[in-house]
């Protein structure tokens, strides 16, 4: 099919060229939209921008003000003293503790994008302030909540479920999750000693010691043991940020934006300068990459590509091959999307009798998954947004190179073990 043929060629030359060159990808990703589904496919401009993210333009913008002024009034230090308390003074123990409550968040049913605006923020008032480098802990709380979403009571866990029964595959809810958990944890400890290791990436501060007794261990900063009354409204409004977004399932943006504009009008001074820290390139690239990616969709180009591969004469090599577009197409695409569309490619192949359903979908649910972190995925363009303006570049590198490898290790891994045995 040229026409799929020439999407996938012009989303390849899009990636290069920003890569390459000092042009922001959302930028060629409008562009691409604009030659390849308005031009190429002849739809309307109108059409063309059924695909712009409008509700992800609002959480970059709401999530990311609303913390910049919380930054601004302290409340942000206050957060991060506390916890630094709570984790026992280990500055090692903080990337975990951010794991974990992404894991139990999601677990229990939070969208990952709502999770992730909501402690991805919180996770980079730590980058400063104790030298930890948002690379990591952005990996692993994307890790986390990968490890937690596949739960039977978490969204992602629900939505493949669900999808196994309508198209007739057999589930078993208990081994998807165990499945998920076990190899985003194992992939998150092999992480974090990897760029401890090599990178340093969790060095104490100069101006703290470490206490004699306990190897390992820093003295904080003095702090506030009371918030002040604005601190105090402002982590209300945490409060309510959360409660909105994970209780009611109200949108995290309008309900971020709602906080920061009460914020701004009770106390201007902490929000004079808080719309301009808003990482508009950021924003701009997830708009123009996901705008094109809705223009394949539309076109055809991703249904063509997996029934290509599904039509492979060997199930296993297939099933391989499926996992590995899972992959890709998610570091650019919603993954609840991606599995809704890619679970049904596994029937024909599981009806050959050659592959199990458990173990098939499993697998694809894992590559699918571990790519979360890519810079054009929900939470990779939040800790874009959130870290400091001199980490930006790092951050977007060590997110891609993750993604990157994640993209050939969690469909190789989760094949080999989930789907190639053939015990599931």
């Amino acid at each position: 099919m040229p026409t799929a043929l020439l999407s996938i060629a012009v989303l390849v030359t899009v990636v290069a060229l920003a890569t390459v060159r000092p042009i922001n990808m959302g930028v060629l990703g409008l562009v691409a939209a604009f030659v390849v589904g308005g031009i190429i496919g002849g739809e309307s401009p109108e059409q063309v921008l059924k695909s712009f993210p409008a509700n992800l333009f609002v959480i970059l913008v709401g999530v990311t003000y609303l913390f910049a002024i919380a930054k601004n009034n302290g409340t942000v230090q206050w957060i991060v003293d506390g916890a630094f308390r709570l984790a026992g003074g280990r500055v090692s123990t903080i990337p975990w503790m951010f794991f974990l409550l992404a894991a139990v968040l999601c677990g229990i049913g939070a969208l990952p994008p709502a999770v992730g605006a909501i402690l991805v923020p919180m996770a980079m008032g730590f980058v400063a302030e104790y030298n930890v480098r948002p690379v990591l802990i952005s990996i692993l709380i994307g890790l986390g909540s990968t490890a937690g979403s596949f739960a039977p009571t978490g969204l992602l866990g629900l939505v493949v479920h669900r999808v196994q029964e309508d198209n007739g595959l057999a589930s078993e809810p208990l081994v998807l999750f165990a499945g998920t958990f076990v190899i985003s944890t194992v992939i998150a400890v092999a992480t974090f000693m990897l760029l401890n290791r090599r990178q340093k990436l969790l060095a104490v501060p100069r101006e703290m010691t470490r206490a004699k007794d306990s190897p390992g261990a820093a003295t904080a900063p003095p702090v506030t043991a009371k918030p002040t009354l604005q601190q105090s409204v402002t982590l209300l409004g945490f409060v309510v940020l959360i409660a909105g977004a994970l209780v009611f399932d109200f949108d995290i943006g309008f309900v971020a934006l709602t906080v920061a504009a009460v914020l701004a009008l009770a106390y201007p001074e902490a929000s004079r300068t808080a719309a301009k820290e808003v990482s508009w390139d950021i924003v701009l690239l997830m708009a123009g990459i996901l705008t094109y990616v809705g223009v394949l969709q539309r076109n055809g180009t991703i249904d063509w590509l997996g029934e290509t591969v599904a039509s492979v004469d060997s199930p296993l090599i297939a099933a391989l091959l499926i996992c590995l577009i899972g992959a890709v197409v998610s570091a650019f695409a919603s993954t609840t999307g991606i599995l809704g569309a890619v679970i049904p490619l596994t029937v024909p192949l599981v009806g050959t009798g050659a592959i199990g359903a458990i173990g098939f979908v499993t697998a694809l649910a894992i590559s699918s998954s571990l790519v979360d972190v890519s810079p054009f995925s929900t939470g990779g363009a939040i800790a874009m947004a959130n870290a400091p303006k001199a980490e930006r570049r790092d951050v977007y590198r060590g997110l891609l190179r993750f993604a990157g490898l994640m993209t050939i290790a969690g469909p190789l891994v989760s094949w080999a073990v989930l789907v190639a045995p053939g015990w599931l």
